[in-house]
């Protein structure tokens, strides 16, 4: 395995630097053009691309690798770069079967800002058409004054922070900021449960992580909901003022493993005791479906979590794409490389139907990809901000989709 894997990283080397040849030059949109005071000018077609330029923008850190003596360990750690790119190269070439030629152009930041201003002196990088990354916020914090300044789009294809850390209107967003994951929890309870013999209970121990889950699911239970919401910074106090007959949704907002499992195992012992429990559905934090928790308990207590993905292995579309991932790699794709097919085909199918307009279309083309759902809003100052997430509950010893 460790030689086949430095085989695709020489591979990988050669494909970079043949993909950063000489691209066409993005012309500029006109938006400064005057309306005419009777009669509004009528809008011209879209000016469709004969050739799309694409800049990704992924911390590879290839001379930190030293292929001849690198271990199987070593060449772990760069996983992540290199599993989002072949999965981007997939989807961008499945695009191209439309009829449209991409040029792709991969630089490598090395996860520095240094690095990534650099490129703005590059000509290659000056005539995309899309550029995908930086991976990380503090490389989008950094770009974005010149997004802003040159009209150029980025999209943030990993990064789950909030758009307004960015304050760049030219910002897509493809993951999930935890703000929507605490309002779409609060909108499931709002429409599944009774507020007559409901209470809501938020298990928050108040660190800044778990403050940014809470806000959002007591802002909207405050302004949609006629619920009693009670907070608690632990189960234990939360024990002492429980009630008999009353419905308990109990959201825990810490992804902290240390202060999640006691808190588990707490609820299921209140659910099940045995001179009669308490009706408790749990509400956890994104973070969870990483996190190995008791498949028995979790399951007893129904609990519910959001995710930004969830990957179907037995979905036709992600099985055919297992296998042209096998035959162009030659080994199993990883997380990231569903994330990067999903990215890189449906911004490939935009440039491809809608040339120079395509950003007008962001809110308008949905998307069912590998992974995920793309359904995106419109922000004047925080850009384009993809609002699909799904709920998962255990079920048969397994994550299923609820809604």
């Amino acid at each position: 395995m460790n030689l086949k894997r430095n085989y695709w990283f020489l591979m990988l080397l050669a494909m970079i630097f043949v993909a950063c040849s000489p691209k066409v030059r993005t012309t500029k949109k006109d938006t400064a053009k005057p309306k005419e005071k009777e009669k509004q000018e009528e809008k011209k077609p879209a000016k469709k691309f004969t050739q799309a330029s694409v800049s990704l923008l992924v911390p590879f850190k290839l001379d930190e690798l030293n292929l001849k003596t690198a271990t199987k360990a070593d060449i772990e750690k760069f996983a992540m770069p290199i599993d989002f790119y072949q999965g981007f190269k997939l989807g961008l070439d499945s695009a191209a079967a439309s009829g449209l030629n991409f040029k792709l152009n991969a630089f490598d930041t090395q996860d520095d800002n240094a690095h990534i201003s650099v490129l703005y002196k590059n000509e290659r990088f000056q005539q995309s058409n899309l550029i995908i990354g930086p991976v990380f916020p503090d490389g989008l914090k950094h770009i974005s004054a010149y997004s802003k300044e040159n009209d150029a789009t980025i999209v943030s294809p990993l990064a789950a922070t909030n758009p307004a850390e960015f304050n760049n209107p030219n910002l897509v967003s493809i993951v999930n900021n935890i703000e929507l994951h605490g309002q779409r929890i609060a909108t499931y309870i709002v429409k599944n449960f009774n507020p007559s013999n409901t209470i809501v209970v938020i298990i928050n121990p108040k660190k800044t992580d778990d403050e940014a889950f809470a806000a959002p699911v007591r802002d909207y239970l405050k302004t949609n909901g006629k619920f009693v919401v009670q907070e608690y910074a632990s189960v234990f106090t939360f024990e002492t003022k429980m009630q008999k007959g009353k419905h308990y949704a109990v959201v825990v907002t810490s992804s902290d493993r240390a202060f999640v499992q006691p808190t588990i195992d707490k609820l299921y012992k209140l659910k099940n005791l045995a001179s009669g429990g308490y009706v408790i559905n749990l509400f956890g934090h994104p973070n969870w479906v990483k996190q190995n928790y008791p498949t028995d308990k979790i399951q007893a207590l129904n609990t519910i979590i959001s995710s930004s993905y969830k990957i179907d292995y037995k979905n036709t579309a992600v099985i055919g794409f297992i296998k042209k991932y096998r035959y162009r790699y030659g080994f199993e794709p990883g997380e990231y490389a569903f994330k990067g097919f999903d990215v890189g085909y449906y911004f490939g199918k935009l440039l491809s139907n809608h040339g120079e307009d395509y950003r007008e279309y962001l809110t308008k083309d949905k998307y069912k990809g590998l992974h995920n759902t793309f359904s995106f809003i419109h922000d004047e100052k925080l850009g384009y901000i993809n609002t699909s997430l799904m709920l998962l509950k255990y079920k048969n010893f397994a994550l299923e989709i609820v809604d």
